[in-house]
């Protein structure tokens, strides 16, 4: 019988959603779970009906476990590097929600760690494994698109309801990935430079919190050795829009729109004032049969909702796919999709556009993650 990998999910409100998606991976086993409030681990644990034994209340417990192979941690934003670092340095695979840190020092700290470690790491951003950026890559690398001239990104939210108080006045480019991972990827580079200006602004005691003013962050990227620019923007608070997750993609032959309003559908133009409503099809047939339900339903629904899921229209069916890549760049032993030089470089790229605009958008160069 083929090994599995053995999987411990930290972090149980968003990361509960994918404990049925281990359970049913043919190449995974849920090995624990771990969460620091005990009434929420036993209700999870109760649920999914993980023995006693394998519910951990403190991480480093998860760490000097010895038949736990990899960690999937879903806890606040503060702590992804800190909590990434130390799986590496015990040795563990690591998969690790959105962002991957918060500061430059942070990302060049994660690739370090990565490399000497000699560990899976995967940032599990959602935006590059749903159905409708899957569907869009196969049409460019087709070359459908013809040569691509331009990419645009945005992600509009409003968290004012509903949502730790951590996130209240968190830079809207601290939080970017969902933005700009579409773009560099489709564009296959990663950004180099860029320039980022903040607009309107936002409550006074919100301001204290991360002396970020701004409500709105719009930054134009300079991608390296590549001819294409990349826009992204992105608001968090006091700006009316309809929860949006976008990518726009504009080539010689070809280019892609996001909707306008939800369940809109989304455009192609296709030449001259020619265009059409794009139907997106689904991307289970990608996947192990045992997890492909997973693109279409999982344990949030309309009755029983976590915000990031029910706000980001259920991800677009990226769960699944996230944790298949985790699971087979384990035990391939080769580099993640998102490895840690990319997910710096996607996370770094928000940072330093949230530097410019502080800097009244003064260039700012953005490191090149593959030379630390």
């Amino acid at each position: 019988m083929a090994r599995k990998l053995r999987v411990a999910i930290v972090g149980l409100g968003f990361g509960a959603e994918f404990i049925p998606i281990y359970q049913r991976h043919p190449e995974a086993e849920l090995a624990g779970i771990c969460q620091r409030n005990p009434a929420s681990l036993k209700t999870v644990g109760d649920q999914f009906k993980i023995p006693e034994a394998r519910r951990f209340a403190r991480y480093e417990d998860v760490l000097a476990a010895k038949d736990i192979d990899a960690v999937h941690i879903n806890t606040p934003i503060g702590e992804h590097a800190r909590m990434s670092l130390q799986a590496l340095e015990a040795g563990k695979h690591c998969a690790c929600t959105v962002p991957a840190c918060t500061t430059v020092d942070e990302a060049i700290a994660l690739c370090r760690a990565r490399k000497r470690a000699g560990k899976v790491y995967m940032m599990m951003e959602t935006a590059v494994y749903t159905r409708e950026f899957l569907h869009v890559q196969t049409l460019v690398d087709q070359g459908r698109f013809g040569r691509l001239q331009f990419l645009r990104g945005s992600h509009q939210q409003d968290m004012s309801v509903g949502w730790p108080e951590y996130w209240w006045g968190f830079p809207p480019m601290h939080y970017a990935t969902h933005a700009v991972s579409p773009l560099f990827s489709l564009a296959k580079a990663v950004p180099e430079r860029v320039v980022c200006y903040g607009s309107g602004r936002i409550r006074a005691e919100y301001i204290a919190r991360y002396q970020s003013p701004f409500a709105v962050e719009t930054a134009l990227f300079k991608l390296r050795n590549s001819d294409i620019a990349c826009e992204a923007t992105r608001s968090l608070y006091e700006t009316v829009r309809q929860y949006r997750e976008s990518f726009d993609v504009y080539g010689e032959k070809l280019a892609f729109e996001w909707e306008q309003l939800a369940n809109e559908k989304h455009v192609l133009h296709t030449g001259g004032e020619n265009a059409q409503r794009m139907e997106t099809p689904d991307s289970g047939h990608l996947l192990p049969k045992e997890i492909a339900p997973f693109t279409t339903g999982g344990v949030y629904d309309e009755a029983n909702q976590h915000l990031s899921f029910f706000q980001g229209a259920g991800h677009g069916g990226s769960h699944p796919h996230l944790t298949h890549e985790f699971v087979r760049a384990a035990l391939d032993n080769r580099p993640s999709a998102v490895d840690a030089p990319v997910a710096a470089a996607w996370t770094a790229a928000g940072i330093c556009a949230h530097q410019s605009a502080l800097a009244d958008g003064t260039p700012i160069e953005i490191p090149d993650f593959t030379k630390v």
